[in-house]
Parts: structure tokens; C-alpha cells; sequence
């Protein structure tokens, strides 16, 4: 079990599932810098894509350093960062909480008009365009559990850390991410698991 907490972390998940605030709450019990897909290397004021060019860039200027933790990784820069990850996080709560959440935060986006994706604001009309964050999170939910299989099946990737329940990740982040297992003694099937967590065979 290490010592010590992974320096460079990638969390990943469904749109909801709250790979963000995770991040921000290791960073913090690890004092590691934190970095935002979406407010750092996603967009721009006005709901603009940054140019794919410039994202790559910025990708790979904070893969080099030698602390790090990203609340997510798009497709198209991924490559630079799994490489250099000293472990993946992997919030694989069921569909119904995380959906719950997503439904949950925007609303509360919406009427408060709380700046988000680098300064810009969820609406209403938003929310039902055919860019709405809550189809997305449908389209691409199990394509986020296909993702972690190809990771875990890599034997040159990094380690994946899966939680199924909150709880399990907030204590795991209380004792400093310093173990490869979160501190609950008692085995369940939610409990969170550790994959790829010895030298592949």
C-alpha cells in the first residue's frame, strides 16, 4: 500500500456523477493543484469550444508537470494524459444517483445563473436544446464504463481506483487517498475496488 497519495490523478465518470467536486476535495486533503476540463481546456465565454489545437496544448502543458489532478479527460486529448496518470479515479455510481445529481445541480444551475465552463451560464433553453448536458450524460453512460474496461485492460495505463458508493470515496479522500482501498474493513458488494492495482500479469 503506498505511502503516500498519487501525484497525478485523473478522475473520470459520467456527466454528473461528480468527478469535479471529487477532484477538488483530493486536491485538497493532497494539496495537488487542480485543473478543470471544462473551465481550463474545454470552453470559452459564450459556450464556444476552445479550438481543438489549443486544447491539446494545454493538455499536454499540464500532463508534463509533475503534480497534477484533472477532474476529467475529453477523447481528444486523452492520450496525453493517461500515459503520465499515476492512477484513474473512477466514480461508477448507478444510473439513477448520478442522473439524480445531474437534474439536481441544474436546476439549481439555471435559476441561480452560477458561472460554470469558464464563465458561462445553464438556461432553460439549454437544458432542452439537442446540446442538453442530461442527454448527453444518457448518451454516453455506458460508454464511460467501455472507456475504464479498455484502461483496465491496458497493461501500459495506470491503476483504476472504482467506487460505487459516495461514502466509500469520501472516506478514501478523508484519509488522504494515501491507501489503495478506501478505509471501510468490511467487504461489500458496493464497496469500492481497486483494479489493476498490482504489476499486470
Amino acid at each position: 500500500m503506498p505511502a503516500t497519495p498519487a501525484q497525478r490523478v485523473l478522475f473520470h465518470g459520467v456527466t454528473g456523477s461528480g468527478k469535479t467536486s471529487a477532484a477538488h476535495a483530493y486536491a485538497r486533503a493532497t494539496g495537488l493543484p487542480v485543473f478543470s476540463a471544462d473551465d481550463d481546456l474545454g470552453w470559452l465565454p459564450g459556450w464556444a469550444s476552445r479550438p481543438p489545437g489549443d486544447q491539446v496544448r494545454l493538455a499536454a502543458e499540464i500532463a508534463a508537470q509533475d503534480r497534477w489532478v484533472l477532474d476529467s479527460a475529453y477523447s481528444t486529448w486523452r492520450h496525453l494524459v493517461l500515459p503520465r496518470a499515476e492512477l484513474v479515479v473512477f466514480l461508477d455510481y448507478p444510473r439513477w444517483l448520478s442522473l439524480g445529481r445531474l437534474l439536481r445541480r441544474t436546476v439549481l444551475r439555471v435559476m441561480s445563473k452560477e458561472p460554470v465552463c469558464n464563465g458561462n451560464t445553464e438556461t432553460l433553453r439549454r437544458v432542452l436544446s439537442a446540446d442538453s448536458i442530461v442527454l448527453w450524460h444518457v448518451a454516453t453512460f455506458r460508454r464511460k464504463r467501455v472507456d475504464i474496461a479498455g484502461i483496465r485492460a491496458d497493461p501500459s495505463m495506470p491503476p483504476v481506483l472504482s467506487f460505487r458508493r459516495p461514502r466509500d470515496l469520501d472516506a478514501w479522500i478523508a484519509a488522504g487517498g494515501c491507501g489503495v482501498r478506501p478505509p471501510d474493513p468490511a467487504p461489500s458488494a458496493g464497496a469500492a475496488e481497486v483494479l489493476q492495482d498490482e504489476s499486470p500479469p
